[in-house]
């Protein structure tokens, strides 16, 4: 069968390029391996889908080209996404930091979408193996059917057990283009032998300011009995590369805190003084790692600072990550350098498209991703229908 366009992923990014390119009139094939379309976005936030952010711009994406995004982003936003959810009338809410959460199930945000999809009369086939594409006379030829135009969507190979592969980086190749080497992000980061001491802390959680290199968020961080998760760690693993230091402030002042706790305790230990500002678990850690060899009343003011920057400086080595087996997305994909930012079309391979997860664009934790799967798909979309009108 003939088409206009074959789009291959049927995640966030396939289903709304599908539906924009459908409702402007072009003849629009969705094809997909699962069984059943936006998994991913059903196990998202908990099951009620954290859709977009209200503090999404191109500054909260990691790219080798930090510019691309500000196109897509700019012409269909956040605003535009939260419209298409009240037209559904999905009843939604915020959490903090801007984050948007369906008050109900993640299922109506796929439901949406797919009512979308079928308002354009796009053809959509699930348990359908993509197979071998070949592209021969202007025609792209994937699972029995053909189009002039075919695109990309089939995300990145983070939570292979959502039927997640790294297959969009093998197509991309296939026609040429370059791939910057992926990797897990928004993951929990593994810790060595040499800090068990803090991976005895599994579950204990706390406010902190996480850093790597220049990067810095202040969110939640988790102990967990294999290293170091939470939203503050999350969003640090983004920008982490084996050898990086992460280091945690889990306290402001920590000097005038500990000298406050002298004057008021002097016979207090160290531990009893955290207790009043940490977890006990963590202080109990915290001691035993500084050490401090007497009681506060006898701890001379240079021991006290070498205390103090520990609590605002904890730093850690990781050994590594938990994997795309627990990475929220895939960081690195298909080079920007390839696509045009307008149009995510390709620049080699006219009618071929790149977006979503599988392209080099990334998002902070929060309903990030998602507002890029939306923006990049609309991009595509409604460039796949003015080439179909020619």
């Amino acid at each position: 069968m003939d088409f206009d366009v074959i789009i291959l992923g049927a995640g966030g990014a396939g289903l709304l390029a599908a539906a924009t390119a459908g409702q402007a009139g072009a003849r629009v094939l969705l094809l997909d391996h699962a069984d059943r379309a936006g998994k991913k976005i059903l196990i998202s936030g908990g099951g009620r889908c954290n859709f977009t952010n209200t503090g999404t711009d191109a500054g909260c994406f990691l790219s080798e080209n930090p510019h691309f995004a500000k196109s897509a982003l700019s012409r269909y936003t956040q605003w535009d996404f939260i419209a298409l959810v009240d037209r559904h009338r999905i009843a939604w809410h915020e959490k903090t930091l801007g984050q948007l959460f369906c008050d109900g199930s993640a299922r109506q945000i796929v439901a949406m979408l797919l009512d979308e999809c079928a308002r354009g009369g796009v053809t959509v086939r699930l348990n359908t193996p993509i197979g071998d594409i070949r592209h021969a006379d202007g025609w792209f030829h994937v699972a029995g059917a053909r189009a002039p135009q075919l695109a990309i969507a089939t995300g990145g190979p983070s939570i292979p057990k959502m039927g997640a592969t790294g297959r969009a980086y093998a197509i991309a190749q296939q026609f040429g283009l370059a791939v910057v080497p992926p990797r897990p992000a928004l993951v929990p980061l593994v810790l060595g032998e040499d800090e068990k001491l803090f991976r005895t802390l599994s579950g204990v959680a706390c406010p902190v300011v996480a850093r790597v290199g220049d990067v810095s968020f202040a969110e939640a961080a988790l102990f967990t009995h294999r290293g170091l998760s939470g939203p503050a760690i999350l969003q640090v693993s983004s920008y982490w590369r084996p050898g990086d230091a992460v280091a945690l402030q889990l306290l402001v002042n920590a000097g005038a805190m500990l000298r406050a706790a002298r004057r008021k305790s002097p016979r207090a230990q160290l531990k009893s003084a955290l207790a009043d500002h940490l977890p006990n678990r963590l202080a109990e850690a915290l001691a035993t790692r500084i050490a401090l060899p007497r009681e506060l009343g006898n701890t001379p003011d240079s021991e006290l600072d070498r205390a103090a920057d520990m609590l605002e400086n904890l730093t850690f080595h990781p050994s590594g990550t938990e994997g795309y087996a627990k990475a929220e997305v895939t960081a690195g994909g298909i080079d920007t350098d390839a696509l045009s930012s307008k149009t995510m079309e390709s620049r080699r391979v006219p009618g071929l498209y790149a977006i979503g997860e599988a392209v080099d664009v990334t998002g902070w934790l929060g309903g990030y991703n998602f507002q890029w799967a939306w923006s990049s798909g609309v991009a595509a979309g409604q460039a796949i229908a003015a080439r179909a009108r020619g």
